[in-house]
């Protein structure tokens, strides 16, 4: 998710200067069985009018709403192709993901919040705290079948905020269970934990260590607690996704995906600095849709986003 600072700006215009050799976009073939883009599909880009971009997540109709984190925005790209302002002043909402009643729920780090923002743009404070402590930043969340909410929780510094330093010692991964305003640590052995993304059946959940560069797969148990924490690939990874496959995409230099043994099946090479998070949208969830710095791209898949 969104992590700007002074060496992190440094770090994105160095991978930009890097990244120009694929300032257009290119055909990406494959011809192996375990192929995912769509046949002579090309990276789209869809704006650059952006600071930086984040959070996608996709609605029931596969409209995707994403964040312009550092301009306090959330905007929709429709099905229909057309961009459009969702909504201002979202609490500098970060990670995002709907809930089964179609509200977006966000991860609203100008407070170190999580919000449920409904259709009508209607704000809820979720979790305001951790045991009455300021979070250090909710970065990205997951919302698991039975409607818990997992979600990350790094210090980043904003220069938005009153602090110079977290409430908070080490950052955690945390459990909001459905209806609760209570939530507890599931897993506070990391260096700073970022991606996360569980897989449709509430059986198993991923979370990158962007810090440590891994990213770990757990057992989710009955309670929301997590057990079985196992090395999934020595790569982190800023946001998640999982396609129909079981196929894990990572992000940052690019887009890399994993197959559920975690053997690596593609690189996608994205023309910007960083690529932060993606997810997939269109009316068939066959689409990819991936926010990176500026931009906003979007590419035709062969798979679909799993449900």
């Amino acid at each position: 998710m969104y992590t700007h600072s002074k060496t992190g700006f440094v770090l994105a215009m160095l991978m930009t200067i890097s990244w120009n050799l694929f300032s257009q976009p290119t055909t990406m073939p494959r011809a192996d069985s375990e192929t995912i883009i769509a046949p002579n599909a090309t990276l789209q880009q869809i704006s650059s009018q952006f600071k930086f971009t984040e959070g996608p997540a996709a609605d029931k109709t596969g409209a995707v709403y994403f964040t312009d984190q550092p301009n306090d925005k959330i905007w929709k790209y429709g099905v229909d192709g057309k961009l459009v302002l969702f909504m201002d002043k979202t609490g500098r909402s970060n990670g995002m993901y709907f809930d089964k009643k179609g509200n977006l729920v966000t991860c609203a780090d100008e407070k170190d919040e999580l919000w449920s923002i409904s259709p009508d743009k209607k704000v809820t404070v979720l979790l305001s705290d951790f045991q009455g402590h300021r979070l250090n930043g909710p970065n990205d969340l997951w919302i698991e079948p039975k409607g818990g909410i997992y979600f990350t929780d790094p210090y980043y510094q904003r220069d938005y905020w009153d602090r110079k330093k977290p409430d908070i010692d080490g950052e955690k991964v945390y459990y909001l269970p459905k209806g609760k305003k209570e939530a507890f640590i599931v897993d506070d052995n990391l260096k700073q934990p970022n991606g996360i993304i569980g897989t449709p059946d509430g059986k198993y959940l991923y979370v990158a260590d962007i810090r440590d560069n891994k990213t770990y797969k757990y057992q989710i148990e009955a309670d929301g607690k997590l057990a079985n924490r196992q090395l999934y690939v020595s790569q982190g990874s800023d946001g998640m996704a999982l396609d129909n496959r079981g196929n894990l995409y990572l992000t940052g230099k690019g887009v890399t995906v994993y197959n559920p043994a975690g053997k690596k099946i593609e690189t996608i090479p994205v023309p910007a600095g960083w690529v932060g998070n993606l997810c997939f949208g269109g009316k068939d969830r066959s689409i990819l849709f991936i926010t990176a710095s500026e931009s906003v791209y979007t590419l035709q898949m062969q798979v679909k986003g799993a449900e």
